[in-house]
């Protein structure tokens, strides 16, 4: 799962910053409904950090049964926020 393909996909560009607010919206809510239906845990777990970095992941228990993954997505998230504080 590349990134730029995961934004051309449910945005259309690869260029975050031409997506209007309404296309942002409109491909949220596919990646929503997509890792909803996504039974892949990488695949999965991937959709769910694109959504994390834009601020519409679904909570971790919510999101993950398998307590792996959450451990998973907690040290993404705490590497996120290292990487915010450095930059």
């Amino acid at each position: 799962m590349q990134l730029d393909d995961q934004l051309r996909r449910y945005f259309g560009t690869d260029d975050l910053a031409a997506i209007t607010p309404a296309a942002m919206e409109a491909g949220i809510e596919k990646m929503l409904v997509d890792f909803g239906l996504e039974k892949d845990r990488a695949r999965r777990f991937g959709l769910w950090t694109l959504l994390q970095m834009l601020g519409s992941a679904p909570d971790l228990d919510v999101a993950f049964k398998d307590v792996e993954d959450r451990e998973a997505a907690r040290n993404f998230m705490d590497m996120m926020d290292r990487a915010a504080d450095a930059g």
